[in-house]
């Protein structure tokens, strides 16, 4: 074994502070040892299987695109990983986390995954609190599809190594905490206060009326205290995507639906004299909020987004209403059909591109050309997000709405399907997506790292958003939410 002490340490050290969620604190100290890593990592034969695992996954979470074939040392001469690792159950735990960052061909990370899923679930049962505890919670969340905001608790409470977990990085972590939940508490004020004069909760009633839960998709994608103007700015947009999703969903008739559409594809409140009252004062509501956007974007960062933006709303509508018109007409589409159209419907391309240009790196000419094509870095996060939003057990808030669904239609398509199976198949489609995603994540052009990290946290978040119990409410985002905003804050 090599435990080699000071390059392990500083691994452990980096992996403590980005699950307490302090990273942003130390990032160059970071990227520092991090590059460091990399250089060592093609001339390393560490035969330690924790050390090896935990640098593979923190070089590929900050965008080094290691080779995965530094496993291999632990394979025998069959080709098959050694059973004396089921022994080392730290090992076993890195390897897991490791192989989540697998892409599409690497089968050596989908034999790590199968074979430390495997090992550890069976050793639960012989091992002692907290290992035990936290073995569970690698297997149930492991770090990479999961958000540091909302599992630094666990972390905390079953870490064992006090030397790297030391009082001071505690202490700055539950500092860190009050401090950011100060923040968030000053921009829920905010948010309210620009909902309740904006006066859509009022003038359209059959539409949801959630700031707090909207607010949530920001706080996730966006954990940098600095970035308190765009998390705000960010919460419009997607108020506005639930508030047109309901009118299409629940309210509106098709021709009308047609007539809102074409509105906002030509872009000219002059054409909505046919729409009734509440499609007028959304559509108001819709221009206003993106030419203000389009507006202070140019101000700050000297590039106008306004003709991006507005195209992002024309697809969305659109997309919204090919699914209006599948509903009214009883079609139920082909699989590769609902999907093509539930990724732009999912509306995670008009967050993501308004996000782009909020954040204001990398903004040029190459990278606006590839964001009107809708990139893969933002397809496959809408693909999961629109998987995970069909995989729901419960009908979303307990609508009576017009929603199709991927397992409706893959039922249809494979005649004689149960549910269980189509749910299956689902599943196995949003592992695939989130390689592909992971191969989007390590090409470093044209979107820069902060945004691609956008991307990531908000199919991290999925979930969350997704996860309802049996009466149509989400207990867990609620827990979430009262531990950031207060006890007070609820859906």
């Amino acid at each position: 074994m090599c435990r080699s002490g000071s390059s392990l340490e500083e691994l452990t050290m980096i992996d403590a502070i980005q699950r307490l969620g302090v990273d942003y604190y130390f990032r160059e100290e970071i990227k520092e040892v991090l590059d460091r890593q990399y250089v060592a990592n093609y001339d390393d034969h560490c035969c330690d299987l924790h050390e090896v695992a935990v640098r593979f996954r923190l070089l590929r979470q900050e965008g080094y695109n290691v080779p995965a074939d530094v496993f291999s040392r632990f394979k025998d001469k069959d080709g098959k990983f050694k059973q004396e690792l089921s022994r080392d159950i730290q090992g076993l735990m890195s390897m897991f986390e490791a192989s989540q960052l697998s892409t599409e061909g690497e089968d050596i990370l989908d034999e790590a995954n199968e074979f430390s899923e495997k090992l550890l679930n069976a050793s639960m049962k012989n091992l002692h609190p907290p290992l035990a505890m936290a073995v569970e919670n690698a297997l149930k969340h492991p770090y990479h599809k999961s958000l540091a905001m909302f599992t630094s608790e666990d972390f905390l409470n079953t870490s064992s190594d006090k030397r790297i977990l030391n009082n001071e990085l505690k202490e700055l972590a539950a500092m860190e905490f009050n401090m950011v939940r100060t923040i968030h508490q000053s921009e829920i004020y905010q948010i309210l206060r620009w909902w309740s004069e904006l006066g859509l909760a009022e003038e359209l009633k059959f539409a949801r009326n959630q700031p707090l839960k909207w607010y949530m998709w920001p706080l996730a994608m966006l954990p940098d205290p600095c970035l308190s103007k765009q998390r705000i700015e960010i919460v419009k947009p997607i108020s506005l995507i639930y508030i047109i999703d309901d009118i299409f969903d629940v309210y509106g008739t098709l021709d009308d639906l047609s007539l809102f559409t074409e509105a906002v594809n030509r872009w000219e409140f002059s054409s909505v004299e046919q729409l009734p009252d509440y499609m007028k004062i959304c559509l108001k509501a819709l221009y206003d909020v993106t030419d203000e956007i389009g507006v202070n974007i140019y101000t700050k960062h000297g590039w106008n987004p306004t003709h991006c933006l507005r195209k992002t709303w024309a697809d969305l509508c659109n997309a919204f209403l090919v699914e209006a018109r599948w509903f009214a007409s009883g079609h139920v589409p082909r699989t590769k059909d609902y999907l093509k159209n539930g990724i732009v419907s999912s509306g995670v391309y008009v967050v993501l591109v308004h996000l782009f240009f909020l954040l204001g790196e990398g903004i040029c000419q190459d990278a606006v050309d590839n964001l009107n094509d809708n990139p893969s870095i933002i397809s496959n996060t809408a693909t999961i997000l629109r998987l995970w939003d069909d995989l729901g057990s419960a009908k979303d808030e307990n609508q009576d709405g017009k929603d199709g669904s991927f397992v409706e239609c893959y039922m249809e398509e494979h005649g004689g399907s149960s549910v269980a199976s189509a749910r299956e198949h689902v599943t196995r489609m949003i592992s695939d997506t989130w390689k592909s995603l992971n191969k989007d994540y390590l090409s470093p052009y044209p979107f820069p790292l902060t945004f691609r990290k956008t991307c990531l946290n908000l199919a991290r978040m999925v979930p969350l958003m997704y996860c309802y119990d049996d009466k149509h409410c989400y207990p867990t985002l609620e827990n979430h939410m009262k531990a950031f905003l207060g006890q007070n804050a609820c859906l």
